[in-house]
């Protein structure tokens, strides 16, 4: 039988890609196989009032969700039909996740989808790729949105900046002319209100790397705080893996735990630890969204590449989790990028990060922050400094514009106000500069991070602070925080590259950094 072509599943090589040889037929490989949701109008009703700011309506449980949209038995049931007529073994069904786990072999996936899989090499490594669509079986034909992990190419990099050990500027947290800070002194800059996250579990999503706890020992008695409550969690056989390298995912581990656990320090974390393709990244965040054993009301994902590396496919599956995320109530935020307007792309064009990108996210764009004492004497764009990079920012080519951006504009590097037509990013800031970075210890040593890494994660714990303040989910916040910008702090001043900062929301810094007691009272 004629086979039908997955619409979004185009892939190109990676730039400079080489291929070597065929993938060995006889390698073991497991595919997650995305299928449609039911009720998807009525969703779609759901997330398209709270984007216009309308709350009326309440946010859905998990187990409400997953009757009312979860996947249909029938669809399941398709798709494993499917498996077996290739061979191919069912690990795994989720219908809250709408997600089927497929094993086998790669000529048995091969067989079943219409690919050629070959062993790929680039400048970061080896991996298993392909090129072209994906092809499904006629029966699977408008039941399957995506299918993730045939290609096991590194899909994503940490937003992470470390200061440069030769950088001598002083670090002690507690000097009035302090370049670096503890995430407790940026909390108190940015007028944090004096909640704990009690009761709330904060999720973050990691793709690689892992944290010691005796590391959590010393880092939290040196704030003078208890050890917050960490749980690691296995997606897609991920595990908590500390490499030793702090320069490596190790850095983005324990900046993610350090950064929530300081803010929320009796929110429950729960990392979640997944291999770092297309597959693992969207499994990790559906398993969060999802998760009824530690229910998250607030996610943070420091995780991204441009728009233009990934497949359709896989950004409308991950944007489709983050607006089941919206109608439950949980917040989502993400880093917006460490290179600026290209977001590291090569070919010359403006990009913006992804999944910072999804209208459905709250992205996290940074800023180079001077304080004396508890107050705050100035803020920037983040751009250069100790550790290089700059803030990513920009429009996105996926995403429609948002109610919620109707007629803001972004400023370009002439100053020219260019108005939005697509999703802009990012919408909210915080401190990002390794210059003005976060005081945190990664294997056993004390240095000085930077990045937007650090700003999901400070906005998370802000989330789960005012949540728990509330008693009840701030949800799907842009809406609101456009709604009331005098709630953030406006940053007019810098660029980042091909944008330039501007009074108002800006391609640089969105709205602004936190007016933390402003927006407990807003949310």
């Amino acid at each position: 039988m004629t086979k039908v072509p997955l619409k979004g599943s185009e892939r190109a090589a990676v730039p400079g890609a080489r291929e070597l040889a065929p993938a060995e037929a006889t390698e073991r490989m497991e595919v997650s196989v995305i299928v449609r949701r039911r009720g998807p109008g009525e969703l779609q009703s759901r997330v398209a009032a709270l984007a216009a700011g309308e709350r009326s309506r309440g946010v859905m449980s998990r187990e409400e969700f997953v009757r009312a949209h979860g996947a249909d038995p029938k669809d399941l049931s398709a798709v494993r039909a499917c498996a077996a007529a290739h061979g191919l073994a069912v690990l795994e069904e989720h219908g809250a996740r709408r997600t089927v786990v497929l094993a086998g072999t790669v000529a048995q996936f091969c067989s079943a989808f219409a690919v050629q899989l070959h062993r790929t090499t680039h400048a970061g490594g080896t991996y298993r790729g392909r090129t072209g669509e994906i092809m499904l079986p006629p029966e699977l034909a408008g039941v399957v949105e995506a299918v993730l992990g045939l290609d096991n190419r590194p899909q994503a990099k940490p937003h992470f900046r470390i200061r440069p050990p030769g950088d001598t500027r002083n670090l002690a947290a507690a000097a009035p002319d302090s370049v670096s800070f503890s995430p407790t002194q940026i909390a108190e800059l940015y007028g944090f209100p004096a909640g704990t996250g009690a009761g709330e579990c904060v999720a973050i999503i990691e793709l690689g790397g892992g944290y010691r706890p005796s590391d959590l020992d010393s880092y939290f008695a040196g704030l003078g705080l208890a050890v917050p409550s960490v749980v690691a969690v296995s997606v897609d056989h991920g595990a908590n893996s500390p490499t030793g390298a702090g320069s490596g995912p190790d850095g983005e581990v324990m900046l993610d735990i350090e950064v929530v656990g300081a803010i929320a320090n009796q929110a429950k974390i729960a990392v979640y630890f997944a291999p770092n393709t297309d597959a693992g990244f969207l499994d990790a965040i559906t398993t969060a969204v999802h998760d009824t054993t530690h229910k998250p009301s607030v996610i943070s994902i420091s995780w991204g590449a441009a728009e233009n590396s990934w497949t359709t496919q896989a950004m409308s599956a991950m944007d489709s989790a983050f607006q089941a995320a919206a109608a439950m109530g949980i917040t989502v935020c993400c880093a917006s990028g460490d290179n600026g307007s290209s977001d590291g792309a090569t070919d010359g064009g403006d990009h913006v990060d992804f999944p910072a990108s999804s209208s459905f996210a709250l992205a996290c764009g940074g800023t180079n922050l001077q304080a004396s004492g508890s107050t705050v004497e100035s803020e920037t764009v983040w751009n250069g400094g100790a550790g290089g990079g700059a803030t990513g920012g920009g429009v996105s080519s996926l995403f429609p514009l948002p109610a919620w951006q109707t007629a803001l504009s972004a400023t370009d590097g002439q100053g020219r106000k260019v108005p939005l037509t697509m999703r802009g990013v990012p919408d909210v800031a915080g401190d990002a500069d390794p210059a003005t970075g976060y005081n945190v210890r990664v294997d056993g040593a004390d240095i000085v991070i930077g990045g937007t890494s650090a700003v999901a994660p400070l906005w998370a714990g802000l989330v789960a602070c005012i949540n728990g303040i509330k008693g009840k989910p701030a949800g799907f916040l842009n809406p609101q925080l456009y709604a009331n910008p005098k709630a953030l702090r406006d940053v007019t001043q810098g660029n980042n590259g091909d944008f330039r900062a501007s009074a108002g929301w800006d391609a640089c810094t969105g709205l602004g950094s936190p007016r933390g007691d402003a927006l407990a009272g807003i949310l």
